[in-house]
């Protein structure tokens, strides 16, 4: 293993708070909660369960693998692995493409963080108070509309993810997840004791955990696979840096387990959080991100105590966003300190900067540069598309073929501590199963 030159995780605890972060974001808020409902329940929990085993996992485990044992950025850490394994150093491409993935993504990611932070103001104001769904819907809209609103917010939003960043890995990150993750965890159970009270919790139970096996199709599974491959952070570069970070006495398996079992338990609580106060307003839950910026705050602005409700949801969305965009802003700035020599802070700010700007054109895409189209798609929805149907998954699919194929069997007996039974399982599940999970998301992709 190489020797690193970096920062260190400062316990396994941290590290968990920090990979747990990265991966409870915004799209966990709803987005597993709609898809549990919507495809069978218990069923599809299930079905998500085995695929995060078959799929997800071994992915996870890959990039911090080779995190682990390059101990450098996710570019370097390739070369070193790639020319100790005795294969051609264009492995690297597969480091380079997890750290563009991280910094497109932050790019629109950071816009909509900017509305979390926006909302959060409107809740703590009374913006809500007393409006119905055509007003709601006009602030949504308006906000889109203003490329000045969107700016602010957006460049605050980066301003917060900078400044936990530069400080650094002990300092900054862990700093941060050890006082947001709880917090997080907190104000989620608040609001699902709130639901009980709703009248409508057993009816949100019902939605999101009565199983109707008569869903599950093969578009089920795909949708339960591909949510497991994103819901982890995966093919972003994060989890090889953050692995740079990990010392030889963490058990990554064990460690793997935990990360999931709490990314997986925060998205569960969520829908009980949200969905009772949902249909305690007679609204659908299948709003997409409505359903967050329109629907809910209807719901807030017409219930006893709804201004301190909302505040606590938007709050809660703000630190899911943040601990998910300091993980993305990580192997970029993780990189270019390594790669350039400069200082943490330079490398951030550069790093922050070149992304704000980025984040500035896809802000503008939903008004002064709407009708900038390339492929049929506007500059954010191009970035979206780009990443999550292309990047994250070739990305994912390099990490577990390079170690299922290439990485020496010495060393994945050395990180996972498997015996040789437990190495077969491992490179069937890794060079067979999960390359095949993956590809059949990427394809699906483009159907």
């Amino acid at each position: 293993m190489a020797k690193h030159s970096h920062a260190q995780w400062s316990s396994r605890m941290t590290f968990v708070l920090a990979a747990a972060g990265s991966a409870v974001g915004l799209g966990n808020i709803w987005r597993f909660s709609y898809l549990v409902g919507d495809s069978g329940g218990a069923a599809f929990v299930l079905v998500y369960l085995a695929c995060v085993a078959l799929v997800g996992m071994p992915i996870l485990l890959s990039e911090w693998m080779i995190g682990r044992r390059g101990q450098q950025n996710p570019i370097d850490s390739m070369v070193t692995l790639a020319k100790q394994s005795g294969v051609s150093k264009s492995w690297a491409l597969i480091g380079f493409s997890g750290v563009l993935a991280g910094f497109l993504i932050l790019s629109f990611y950071s816009v909509i963080g900017g509305w979390s932070l926006n909302y959060t103001l409107n809740a703590v104001t009374g913006t809500f108070t007393g409006q119905d769904a055509d007003s709601i819907g006009d602030i949504f809209s308006n906000m889109l509309a203003s490329p000045g609103t969107l700016l602010l917010w957006h460049s605050a939003f980066m301003l917060l993810v900078v400044g936990i960043v530069a400080r650094g890995v002990t300092q900054g990150i862990e700093s941060a997840v050890r006082s947001m993750m709880p917090a997080l965890v907190i104000l989620m159970l608040i609001l699902a004791g709130y639901g009980m009270t709703t009248g409508h919790f057993g009816e949100a139970l019902g939605f999101m955990f009565s199983p109707d096996w008569g869903a599950l199709d093969g578009g089920v599974v795909l949708a339960a696979m591909g949510q497991a491959f994103f819901t982890l952070s995966l093919g972003m570069g994060i989890m090889m840096a953050y692995g740079s970070y990990l010392g030889e006495d963490v058990n990554l398996l064990s460690t793997a387990r935990t990360v999931i079992i709490i990314d997986t338990a925060i998205a569960l609580l969520a829908g009980l959080a949200i969905f009772p106060i949902v249909f305690a307003n007679g609204m659908s839950a299948g709003e997409g991100p409505g359903l967050i910026f329109v629907t809910l705050p209807i719901a807030f602005g017409n219930m006893t105590g709804g201004i301190v409700l909302g505040l606590m949801f938007f709050l809660l969305l703000t630190f899911a966003a943040l601990t998910s965009a300091i993980s993305l802003l990580e192997p970029t700035v993780e990189m270019l300190e390594e790669r350039t020599g400069l200082s943490r802070l330079t490398a951030t700010v550069i790093s922050g900067g070149a992304v704000w700007l980025l984040g500035v054109a896809a802000l503008l895409s939903f008004n002064l540069w709407s009708e900038v189209l390339f492929l049929g798609l506007n500059i954010f929805d191009l970035l979206d598309t780009f990443t999550a149907k292309i990047l994250l998954p070739l990305t994912g699919l390099g990490a577990i073929v390079f170690v299922a194929w290439c990485l020496k069997r010495q060393s994945v007996e050395k990180e996972l501590g498997l015996s040789s039974t437990g190495i077969r399982v491992w490179n069937i599940i890794g060079r067979y199963i999960a390359p095949i999970g993956v590809i059949a998301v990427f394809i699906a992709g483009f159907i």
